[in-house]
């Protein structure tokens, strides 16, 4: 059997980061988690950065003002929904 070989990463957290932090049980395995998360999973609208800039964050706020998070009844995965189809009214932005 061989062993995972393990290193201690350290960053630097100050604030209102520091203070989430601290409200967290087990930080390492949520910063493990995230951190494993961000590797495998790159947001497409963001890019990867974790947030978004000006620009994106407008186009967000229109594209929100007709789509909706749901579950879906399959798999209980969150997925986005275009409430104008909804209701049967196709809006440009889904064409």
């Amino acid at each position: 059997m061989s062993e995972k070989k393990q290193a201690v990463i350290t960053f630097k957290a100050e604030g209102e980061m520091l203070a989430a932090l601290n409200r967290i049980p087990n930080k390492s395995e949520f910063i493990r988690a995230a951190v494993l998360n961000a590797l495998d999973e790159t947001c497409p609208f963001c890019g990867g950065a974790g947030f978004l800039n000006e620009k994106q964050r407008r186009h967000w706020k229109t594209f929100a003002k007709f789509h909706t998070l749901k579950r879906c009844g399959k798999c209980n995965a969150l997925e986005i929904e275009c409430i104008e189809h909804e209701h049967g009214r196709e809006k440009e932005c889904c064409r």
